[in-house]
């Protein structure tokens, strides 16, 4: 990329900072010659502003349109507020949609609908013209009414807007946020969505169809790339449970549909007699599909109870909201797709006495290599990319390029140790082993001046830690639980920065709620410890996996089992330095992280130093500061 072309840039901020100039280059470059790229680069070094200026820079003048694609708001706030610096310095003419799933912003009360039984409760309000909010804003012939219009041009006058804001302003004069927001997508240069938006082909089809978008005249950039995986994955994904089955009984009775109660009935005795010999020793099995179809063959037709359950799927929802017995039709008719790819699997719940049938993807690219085929071209990035040839293979990338950017923040502003005095292995897990971690975990603490935030593999044995830690830690301690609300989340970090002085200390866990997306700069987190590898459960699902990318890749205990587990650390790890003057330590606690299997797939500009002296070292590198 030439100076000149440097200068064309759309690029916000008085400074290009260190490798952000080059990251603009290839991106220019690669959409320029129409090529995808995968790019992993550390956190805190401004991706989304490095990929969205020159990706705005070329299509401002052309016709084609940017997705970016995020699974969480936080990054949707990012990428309007980088829109919205844009527009501001430059003066540019150009409009944006912020747009998450529609039944988010619809003003309806449907927060407890599912999102399948949502699409069709919507579909039936639309249909007889008993929602209020989508008649103020589209007539009968789909033109958009004098109010919707007068509205639209108010938010192209206003934005870029956050989707929090657009709802907002739709509510006085009650308007359907998605509708607006459709019509703003039709001449928006940009389009910040969800995964789903994209990768899910309905939703897609729906939103170009409404837009006069196509695949082939969009830029798909992929934030956060290192989650796509395993939301494509669920995409294809689908369950059946007892519970499940126990509901539509109930429901067939409530509206008096007694012909099929035989039916369910039945179908809880295929559950049954598939299930019979899962016990305490052995909680799921692999089924074949026709394992599973011929049980039901025996007493009714399989394609009969399909067609029979839409039909009174869709009488029960013309009576309410949602419908159990609809769900089980769609999940007959998914369990008769292609077996490869897939796995099948039926698991015990002995908690809720639950038998749970499960129809699982293991290849994302099954959805994914046909959007980056289609696309103008695709860009993936996140902090934790690498290796990039997994994400390359895994994903179904052709005609790309993988960068790899080193961190540019001062080494000398991070201590990165990896101690292997304990061990989360699964048989080493036992009450001495937990007082042990709990010992170190406390001389860690100790050593840090100010917050410090501890990642466990599950919440099962964070809590076993805990008892170990609660008496011996001198600092505050803060809980994470499952399934916290977004103001539950908000209140513990906020808690924990009104503590950064004193110093508190943040007990979550891998892969819950504070694990990624969580931005904690300056003084308020001071160190992260890993305490232990958060690998999957070695059950069927993960098994089958390993064995699926072994054939295909001949690299199954890799991309199955250990880079999933090690990017979840780097992903824990990487929110504790966000920019180039924070300070801290980041210590990875388990021996298994000093073994080479493991110790290869680390950064090598993170350069971890193997120590049993961390007390040390730690109190060396603070007093330094």
């Amino acid at each position: 990329m030439t100076k000149e072309e440097l200068k064309q840039i759309l690029f916000p901020h008085d400074k290009i900072r260190s490798i952000q100039d080059t990251m603009i280059s290839d991106i220019h470059e690669a959409i320029k010659n129409k090529k995808n790229i995968i790019i992993h680069a550390p956190t805190g070094i401004g991706k989304t502003v490095s990929v969205l200026a020159p990706a705005l820079s070329y299509v401002m003048d052309k016709d084609i349109t940017i997705f970016f694609l995020t699974s969480r708001q936080t990054q949707h706030k990012i990428a309007v507020d980088t829109l919205k610096q844009i527009k501001k310095k430059f003066n540019n003419n150009f409009n944006v949609a912020d747009i998450i799933g529609k039944k988010w912003m619809c003003l309806q009360e449907v927060e407890a609908l599912n999102s399948t039984d949502f699409i069709d409760y919507c579909k039936k309000l639309r249909d007889e013209g008993q929602c209020e909010f989508y008649l103020n804003t589209r007539k009968k012939s789909m033109r958009p009414t004098i109010q919707a219009e007068n509205n639209l041009n108010e938010l192209k006058v206003l934005g870029p807007m956050h989707v929090e804001e657009l709802v907002e302003n739709c509510k006085k004069p009650k308007l359907c946020p998605y509708e607006m927001v459709s019509l703003l997508a039709k001449d928006a240069k940009v389009i910040i969505a969800d995964y789903n938006t994209i990768f899910n082909s309905s939703i897609r089809d729906s939103l170009f169809a409404r837009t006069n978008k196509k695949l082939e005249n969009s830029i798909i950039i992929i934030d956060e790339g290192h989650n796509l995986p395993n939301r494509a994955r669920e995409l294809l994904t689908a369950k059946l449970s007892i519970f499940i089955i126990d509901r539509a009984i109930k429901e067939a009775n409530k509206f008096e549909f007694f012909d099929i109660l035989i039916k369910l009935k039945n179908l809880k005795e295929v559950f049954d007699e598939l299930g019979f010999d899962l016990n305490f020793n052995k909680e799921e099995k692999l089924i074949r599909k026709y394992e599973f179809v011929d049980k039901i063959n025996e007493k009714h037709k399989y394609e009969d109870i399909i067609n029979e359950f839409s039909l009174i799927g869709d009488l029960v929802k013309e009576k309410q909201k949602q419908s159990y017995v609809s769900s089980i039709g769609k999940f007959l008719e998914a369990w008769l797709n292609d077996d490869n790819g897939f796995a099948r699997i039926l698991k015990k719940d002995f908690n809720n006495n639950n038998l749970i049938l499960n129809y699982r993807c293991l290849d994302p690219s099954l959805i994914t290599k046909d959007v980056i085929d289609r696309s103008y071209c695709t860009i993936i990035m996140s902090g934790t990319l690498t290796p990039t040839f997994m994400y390359k293979d895994i994903l179904g990338f052709n005609n790309v390029k993988e960068k790899i950017y080193n961190n540019p923040f001062p080494k000398n502003n991070r201590l990165c140790l990896i101690v292997p005095e304990t061990t989360t292995k699964f048989t080493r897990r036992n009450n001495e082993e937990y007082k042990k971690i709990a010992n170190v975990c406390n001389k860690i603490v100790n050593k840090i001046p100010g917050n410090v935030a501890f990642f466990f593999p599950s919440y099962n044995l964070r809590d076993k830690v805990f008892k170990n830690l609660y008496d011996i830690c001198n600092k505050k301690m803060l809980i994470e639980k499952q399934n916290l609300s977004k103001e539950e989340k908000e209140k513990i970090l906020e808690e924990f920065k009104g503590n950064k002085d004193k110093g508190a200390v943040l007990l979550a866990v891998a892969s819950g709620n504070f694990g990624e997306g969580i931005d904690l700069p300056g003084d308020f987190l001071k160190g992260v410890v890993i305490v232990g590898l958060p690998l999957e459960k070695p059950d069927l699902e993960t098994k089958e996996l390993i064995d699926y990318y072994e054939e295909k890749y001949g690299k199954g205990f890799d991309y199955g089992y250990i880079f999933p587990a090690i990017t979840k650390c780097l992903q824990n790890a990487g929110r504790c330095i966000r920019s180039e003057t924070d300070r801290g330590a980041i210590i990875f606690l388990d021996e298994r992280f000093a073994w080479q299997n493991y110790l290869r797939c680390l950064p090598k500009d993170m350069d971890f130093k193997i120590s049993k002296v961390y007390e040390e070292r730690i109190e060396k590198f603070f007093d330094n500061s």
